[in-house]
């Protein structure tokens, strides 16, 4: 079970002393949130993220406004987490970061004790890694088109969401890269397009312009596209080049613009095809999307390449965090001769 980690001792304060109040302080709390989270272009999943943890601490208060609440509030809540609820050490810091987020950038109070909560200390997890004939046995038991995104998150090393946000634009065939566009942490990168995917990718491609095609003569075809490109080219939504290379397989009307717009593929229908498939092949360790990106990071170093460049591919902005994949590689543990093989065959005496 999780502890958490205490706060620093010392004069505690039963409420923080409230600065001097924004302009926007008249609007709802939770607006608040979402417009100070949009002015710094965090994520839609931060966004999601950071706002449930503000709930849920309100809610766990007794609905007193957080301007109410102080240090002492904020480590009842966070020892709850860990110790009435068990979350890992990840799931802790991060709703201790979005209480952080909402007493020094919404509320702007400056509290002395926010910069001496103590974050959990992750501990250190090997990935699960499949062999390659394990990779084989899972892709062969999926189904299309989770077969073929699956296939791409391994043979270039993409998390899921960095498969499925892919456009069309961002595959070069001629080059045989890939550009992933925020990525972690709001990152560009490049990333090698398997040249054994070149020819089912081309054919995976017609049929999706047939679709768009269609959409297109119904008065619908739009995507999504980011930040403020609609504004600035209404008619890119419709482009061929900016559609979803994974497209949903139903369209739905945008509240705000009434556009009728195709998503990218969900993630949970390629989530449970691998977790299926996973099954159907008969293997004893845990199969998820994330598992063929540890998978190619692996197998990558097994195969002689440089930690750089493998850092470079997967997008790691530290090194450090490319490293946990050298612990799991043949020449480790499992590569050495253990003294018992000297011995006689092991015989029972049963």
């Amino acid at each position: 079970m999780n502890t958490m980690p205490p706060l620093a001792r010392g004069k505690r304060e039963s409420a923080p002393t409230a600065a001097p109040l924004p302009d926007d302080s008249d609007r709802p709390l939770m607006k608040q949130v979402r417009g100070a989270i949009r002015v710094r272009h965090f994520s839609r999943r931060t966004e999601d993220a950071y706002t449930r943890w503000i709930r849920r601490f309100i809610r766990f208060s007794g609905m007193r406004h957080p301007r109410e609440l102080g240090a002492e509030d904020v480590e009842r809540f966070l020892t709850s987490l860990a110790e009435d609820r068990g979350v890992a050490a990840s799931t802790q810091n991060q709703a201790l970061s979005a209480l952080l987020f909402l007493y020094g950038e919404v509320l702007r109070v400056d509290l002395p004790w926010m910069h001496e909560i103590v974050r959990a200390k992750r501990p250190l997890r090997l990935p699960v890694v499949l062999t390659r004939s394990e990779v084989e046995r899972v892709l062969k038991e999926l189904p299309d088109p989770a077969r073929l995104a699956s296939h791409l998150m391994y043979g270039a090393g993409l998390r899921l969401l960095e498969c499925l946000r892919l456009r069309v634009k961002d595959l070069d065939f001629e080059r045989s890269t890939l550009v992933i566009r925020e990525g972690k942490g709001a990152r560009d990168r490049r990333t090698v397009l398997p040249m054994s995917l070149a020819a089912p990718l081309r054919n995976h491609l017609v049929t999706v312009q047939a679709q768009h095609d269609v959409d297109l003569e119904r008065g619908a075809g739009h995507v999504e596209l980011p930040t403020a490109l609609a504004k600035k080219f209404p008619n890119a939504s419709r482009d061929w080049k900016w559609q979803w290379v994974f497209p949903a397989t139903r369209t739905y009307r945008h509240r705000e613009s009434g556009e009728h717009r195709r998503h990218h593929l969900h993630e949970t229908v390629v989530q449970r095809a691998v977790t299926a498939a996973g099954r159907a092949a008969h293997l004893e360790k845990r199969v998820t999307c994330h598992t063929f990106r540890h998978s190619f990071a692996t197998h990558l170093l097994e195969d002689g390449y440089d930690i750089r460049t493998v850092q470079e591919l997967l997008g790691h902005r530290d090194v450090r965090t490319t490293m946990i994949y050298t612990h799991v590689l043949n020449r480790g543990p499992g590569a050495v001769k253990s003294p018992a093989d000297r011995l006689a065959p092991f015989e029972s005496k049963e």
